[in-house]
């Protein structure tokens, strides 16, 4: 599994943590660009000093104590000259989590300023898969539309909205459902939460 994920300065860093937990035991490969307000927000929710992405990495690997397999590869947020802001690279798909409402409207609107929204834009226009993990609540008719939008350029819309019939006991049990059902979005099995028997 080859991946873009990009933290798009969006409350909800659990989920990103989460995430990222999951695929340090998976084989495969990530190209992983933070926004500024992704690491103030990171530092806050999590009361650490995260102060670029590799700190967010090692924050990872070192609070749940995971040997990673998965090999990753940082990049700059403000590098549109990166290696994944062009379609002559392939990877299978991106993932951005927590998404921002702004950067869901940059998405949508085809703007592409910074390397987590020119990556999108790449992985839209080569028709790979985009899943975008808003983290907003209550949505207003903009934020539904650029959202829409987005699910018509073909991007899935994974709202962070764990559900609780796994019956979570910690908050990471539930950053751990949405984790969950990224990877079954990717093809991938799980084992972070019980699936659903009836």
């Amino acid at each position: 599994m080859k991946l873009v994920v990009g933290l798009a300065g969006a409350s909800g860093s659990i989920y990103a943590a989460r995430f990222l937990k999951a695929l340090f035991s998976i084989e495969g490969e990530t190209y992983i660009t933070a926004s500024p307000a992704s690491l103030r927000i990171f530092s806050e929710e999590y009361e650490t000093s995260v102060k670029t992405t590799e700190d967010i990495l090692l924050f990872v690997e070192e609070k749940w104590k995971v040997k990673p397999k998965h090999k990753f590869h940082v990049r700059n947020f403000l590098d549109i000259g990166s290696d994944i802001a062009s379609g002559s690279n392939v990877w299978d798909a991106m993932v951005v989590i927590p998404c921002s409402m702004k950067t869901v409207a940059s998405m949508s609107a085809g703007l592409t300023e910074n390397l987590i929204e020119r990556a999108a834009d790449v992985t839209l226009k080569e028709r790979r898969r985009l899943i975008v993990v808003p983290r907003e609540t209550p949505y207003n008719r903009i934020h539904l539309r650029n959202m829409l939008a987005l699910d018509e350029a073909g991007a899935i819309l994974l709202p962070a909205s764990p559900g609780f019939y796994q019956m979570p006991k910690t908050l990471d049990d539930l950053g751990d459902f949405i984790a969950g059902r990224i990877l079954n979005l990717l093809g991938h099995s799980q084992t972070l939460f019980p699936k659903w028997e009836g």
